[in-house]
C-alpha cells in the first residue's frame, strides 16, 4: 500500500472509530429507564387516566410507582386517607377505580412498567396476601412504606421496634415473592444521644428482607448527604425519588412533622432547575445498587411542562 493510501485509510478508520464511540456514548445515558412517582399527577389520573399515561409515554417515562390506599387496603388506611383528601383537593389513589389487571394493561399498552407500589404500615402488617397478589399481577417487585407513623418513632427504642417490625414484614413479603422497602422522609437523620435513628433501621434489619428507597429532597432537607448514605449502605437502596431544590434549604427542626415538610414544598422544582448536584448524586446511586429512578414532584402544577423538563434533563446526563 502506498503511503498516501495508508494515511487515507488510517484517517478513515480513526473517523469511523470516533463515530462509533460517539454512538456508543449516546446510547448509554446515566439513567436508562426514568420513572415517575404517580403522586406527582393524582388529579390528572383522576380526571383523565388514559391521557395521563399517554402523556408520560410521549415524554419518555418507562416506569411508574403507584401510591395507596387500594381496594384491598385496610379500613384504617382508607379512613386515614379520607381524612386528608379534602385538604389535598382530590380523592383518587391506588389503581384509580381500575382493577389491578386493567391498571397493568393501561401501563403496558403505553410501554410503561410498574416496579414498585407505595402502601401503608397497617396494610403491610395485616393484608400482605391481597397486597402481594396485586403486586405480582402488575409486576411490582417492591412494596414500599412511604413513612413511619409519628406515634411509632418518638424515641430510639421506637426505632428498634420499627426495625423488628420491618424484618417481620420483609419476611412475609419474601414468602409472597416480592420485596419490602422503606422510603425515608426527613426525620431520623439527626443524631439522638449520639445515634442516628435511621442507622438503627439499617443496622437491625436483615439486608435480605428490608430494602430502601431514598427521597433525595427530604434526605438533603434533613441534613444528610445522599452520596455518603449510598456508599455506606451499598446495595440496600434500590430506588430513589428525584426532584430539585430551588435553593439550599433545611428543616427548621428535625423534619418530624408534616408542617415542616409543607414549609419546603415551595422550593421543589424540576430536575436540573435547582441547586442539587444531581449528576454526582445519581452516579453514586447507580454505582451502589440503585435499580429504579423515579421523578417525584408532589402534586406538581402544570405537569405537562414540569415533568417534561425533569425527564429531558435526566436524558441529558
Amino acid at each position: 500500500m502506498k503511503r498516501r493510501q495508508f494515511l487515507q485509510s488510517t484517517a478513515l478508520f480513526s473517523v469511523a472509530t470516533l463515530v462509533n464511540a460517539n454512538e456508543l456514548f449516546a446510547k448509554t445515558p446515566l439513567i436508562n429507564k426514568a420513572g415517575l412517582g404517580l403522586f406527582s399527577i393524582p388529579k390528572m389520573l383522576e380526571n383523565d387516566f388514559d391521557g395521563a399515561f399517554a402523556m408520560l409515554a410521549k415524554m419518555g417515562y418507562k416506569e411508574v410507582e403507584c401510591f395507596g390506599p387500594y381496594e384491598f387496603s385496610t379500613e384504617k388506611a382508607k379512613a386515614s386517607w379520607n381524612a386528608v383528601t379534602p385538604q389535598l383537593g382530590f380523592k383518587g389513589s391506588g389503581f384509580f377505580n381500575k382493577t389491578a389487571a386493567d391498571f397493568f394493561k393501561a401501563a403496558k399498552s403505553n410501554g410503561i412498567s410498574i416496579p414498585a407500589m407505595h402502601t401503608d404500615l397497617d396494610t403491610l402488617s395485616n393484608n400482605m396476601g391481597p397486597l402481594a397478589e396485586a403486586a405480582n399481577l402488575i409486576g411490582a417487585k417492591y412494596v414500599v412504606l412511604p413513612s413511619i407513623p409519628d406515634a411509632e418513632r418518638k424515641n430510639l427504642d421506637d426505632y428498634k421496634r420499627v426495625a423488628e417490625k420491618f424484618n417481620s414484614i420483609g419476611a412475609e413479603a419474601k414468602k409472597e415473592g416480592i420485596r419490602f422497602a422503606y422510603h425515608n422522609h426527613g426525620y431520623g437523620l439527626n443524631n439522638v444521644n449520639g445515634v442516628m435513628p435511621l442507622n438503627i433501621i439499617f443496622d437491625q434489619t436483615d439486608p435480605s428482607l428490608v430494602y430502601f428507597e431514598m427521597d433525595l429532597y427530604w434526605t438533603i432537607a434533613g441534613g444528610a448527604d445522599p452520596v455518603e448514605l449510598f456508599k455506606k449502605h451499598k446495595d440496600r437502596y434500590k430506588m430513589v425519588h428525584i426532584k430539585d431544590m430551588k435553593e439550599a434549604k433545611r428543616f427548621a427542626g428535625d423534619g418530624g412533622d408534616a408542617s415542616q415538610w409543607i414549609s419546603l414544598f415551595p422550593y421543589m422544582t424540576s430536575c436540573g432547575e435547582g441547586v442539587l448536584d444531581l449528576p454526582t448524586i445519581l452516579t453514586a446511586a447507580k454505582q451502589n445498587g440503585v435499580e429504579h429512578f423515579f421523578v417525584e414532584q408532589d402534586m406538581v402544577q402544570s405537569p405537562e411542562i414540569a415533568l417534561k423538563k425533569s425527564i429531558d434533563y435526566l436524558k441529558s446526563l
